[in-house]
């Protein structure tokens, strides 16, 4: 039991440069708190006393702001950073070494009393507010961007941003140490746009060759419209 304690003191140590001891992780960090909680909800629930298991969780969310049903499964060195906001449901299974930020769903999407929660392997990073929804698996050490919404599975080493999940990286090296750089992820959506703002940009500077070929003059909606476009653009660019 102590030595799951120190395991998960020395995780969060690695994974928050904010914390600055021992101490402080145990009067501060509601994270910790909410896993301790759980242990004993999970003990509870396993053990056939499940309105105990439940309202010993209904406490720790009073007192931490993060949901975490009796049901679910936790693996060693789990830390939920800041946590607020944090809602996992019954069937969700956690590995060793997750990382949570605040307003995370680990969610369902069935009535049907079955596995119906998402299954999270080792070492997963899931940005904060990001829904990971339904009985899906993400591989061990993907990353989940910012705001995601993820509804299919997510292959090991891999990351997934966007509404809804896309997957836009896949098999990356596994690192050394925790990366959480999680905010630095790649947008296809911005990436789809600069191609097409650069395509638009070389066709009118076409256009205005034909133009000026064939001596057309462009009319004043025309040269508004334009102007209205490249102000648009750059305040996209910007």
């Amino acid at each position: 039991m102590f030595k799951n304690l120190r395991d998960e003191i020395k995780a969060i140590k690695q994974k928050d440069p904010a914390a600055r001891s021992t101490l402080e992780i145990f009067l501060c960090y509601p994270g910790f708190y909410a896993l301790l909680f759980h242990r004993v909800s999970h003990w509870l629930w396993n053990h056939s006393f499940k309105l105990l298991a439940r309202m010993n969780s209904n406490l720790a969310r009073f007192i931490t702001g993060i949901e975490i049903h009796p049901g679910a499964t936790f693996g060693k060195r789990v830390f939920i950073d800041h946590g607020m906001g944090v809602v996992v449901g019954e069937t969700a299974i956690v590995g060793d070494d997750v990382l949570l930020y605040q307003g995370v769903i680990l969610g369902g999407t069935s009535t049907e009393k079955t596995k119906r929660h998402p299954t999270l392997e080792r070492g997963v990073i899931v940005g904060a507010g990001a829904k990971v929804m339904g009985n899906i698996t993400i591989g061990e050490y993907s990353k989940i961007g910012t705001g995601a919404v993820v509804l299919k599975d997510v292959p090991p080493q891999s990351t997934c941003v966007g509404v809804p999940g896309r997957i836009v990286r896949r098999k990356g090296v596994r690192p050394e140490t925790v990366d959480l750089d999680h905010g630095k992820l790649p947008d296809p959506v911005a990436d789809a746009l600069r191609v097409i703002e650069k395509h638009l940009q070389e066709n009118d500077k076409r256009f205005e060759i034909l133009f000026e070929k064939h001596e057309i003059c462009l009319t004043e909606d025309i040269r508004d419209e334009q102007e209205e476009l490249e102000d648009l653009f750059k305040k996209d660019g910007d």
